[in-house]
C-alpha cells in the first residue's frame, strides 16, 4: 500500500499481517480522493477516519492538505497500526488517535474539532454505517453539513441512511462508495 497523492505520494504503508483489517485499496483511494476532489476543498479541513484500520484515509486527507486528522477505531492492533504509519511518515499535523466504537463513541472531546469530512468503512455486512452516523451525529463528532465518504460491500442502499442527502454513488468490484453530505 502507498499513498496515491499529495506531499507523501508514493510512501509506504504498512499492511496489516493478518485479515483482521480490510485496507482499501491504492486504486480505490485513488478514485476515492478524485471524487473528493472534484466536490470539496480538503485544504483545512478536520478529518474524521472511523474505523480506521490502516489509518491510510486519514493519512491519505492529510497529504492532500488537510488542516487535521482524528483516527477512530475500537481495535487497539488498528488503532496501533495507523499510529505507527503516521510516525513512519513523520507528518506534521494535528492528530488524535481515539480508542473508541464509532457507532457508540460517546461525547466528543472538547480538544477535538468537529469533523467536516468524514470516512466511514467499517466492516462489511455489518450494519454499521448507519449506527456509526448516529453515534457519531448524537456525540457532536460530526460538523454541520459535513461531509461524509462511506465504503462498504456492494449493494447498500446508501440513500436509506438517516439525515443524509447521498451526491454519489460507485461500484468498483465488490465495493461500493458512497459521498453524501449531513442534513442541516
Amino acid at each position: 500500500m502507498r499513498v496515491t497523492g499529495g506531499e507523501y505520494r508514493g510512501r509506504l504503508l504498512q499492511s496489516p499481517k493478518d485479515r483482521t483489517i480490510r485496507p482499501t485499496s491504492d486504486k480505490v483511494r485513488q478514485a476515492i480522493f478524485n471524487i473528493l476532489n472534484s466536490r470539496l476543498d480538503l485544504e483545512g479541513a478536520a478529518i474524521l477516519d472511523a474505523f480506521c484500520g490502516t489509518g491510510a484515509l486519514g493519512i491519505e486527507a492529510l497529504s492532500r492538505g488537510a488542516l487535521c486528522c482524528t483516527f477512530m477505531d475500537k481495535n487497539a492492533g488498528s488503532l496501533r497500526l495507523a499510529q505507527e504509519n503516521f510516525a513512519a511518515l513523520k507528518i506534521i499535523a494535528q492528530h488524535s488517535f481515539v480508542l473508541k466504537d464509532a457507532a457508540k463513541p460517546g461525547p466528543k472531546p472538547d480538544k477535538i474539532a468537529a469533523a467536516n469530512l468524514v470516512f466511514l468503512d467499517p466492516p462489511y455486512k455489518q450494519g454499521l454505517i448507519a449506527a456509526a452516523l448516529e453515534g457519531l451525529s448524537t456525540g457532536g463528532w460530526l460538523a454541520p453539513a459535513a461531509y461524509i465518504f462511506m465504503e462498504s460491500e456492494k449493494g447498500l442502499d446508501f440513500t436509506a441512511l438517516p439525515d443524509c442527502d447521498v451526491l454519489m454513488t460507485r461500484d468498483y468490484g465488490d465495493t461500493s462508495v458512497a459521498l453524501a453530505q449531513r442534513k442541516g
